[in-house]
């Protein structure tokens, strides 16, 4: 019997909003491709092995001062050179919830998935939760149906192109 194919997806959240947009992504992904194996991981528990074992994956991360979450950042350094050479070509979207824009976290992941020479499926996907005052940014968030139905989305549709061997 085939090794089923398996999604990993691997975030962080400081204050929730990133949660829920993972969440969203891998409910959608496993109902989308029940054969696939969704792995949904907090970063600070992944490891290479993880990492080796996933045909796809989906990073998803706060922005921390206009940069991925120090975390998640802690995910790739961890990371970074067991795979290298090891995950060539294989497909992978990211997540932000960002305050403002989003684009230095997503620039970061970009160029981390570059040096491994992911596959970009998607661009980033950024939602932005406005919180701009030091109250606000502190505070739990709650990602709105829209936003969470566009992670949803994104994972249904990296889960179906792994089984389908699109990617």
């Amino acid at each position: 019997m085939a090794t089923p194919r398996t999604l990993l997806i691997v975030y962080h959240s400081h204050t929730g909003g990133t949660a829920q947009m993972a969440r969203a992504a891998a409910e959608a992904a496993g109902a989308a491709e029940p054969a696939l194996a969704v792995r949904l991981q907090r970063a600070v528990d992944t490891g290479p092995a993880d990492v080796l074992a996933a045909d796809g994956y989906l990073f998803a991360t706060p922005e921390m001062l206009a940069s991925m979450a120090g975390l998640m950042k802690d995910f790739f350094d961890r990371c970074y050179y067991p795979v290298l050479g090891r995950v060539e070509g294989r497909p992978y979207a990211a997540l932000v919830c960002a305050g403002s824009d989003g684009t230095g976290a997503a620039r970061q992941l970009e160029r981390i998935a570059t040096g491994w020479r992911l596959r970009a499926v998607a661009p980033p996907l950024v939602v932005c939760t406005h919180a701009q005052t030091p109250a606000a940014i502190a505070a739990p968030k709650r990602i709105g149906e829209a936003n969470r139905a566009r992670c949803a989305e994104l994972g249904a549709a990296l889960a179906s192109g792994i089984v389908l061997g699109v990617f």
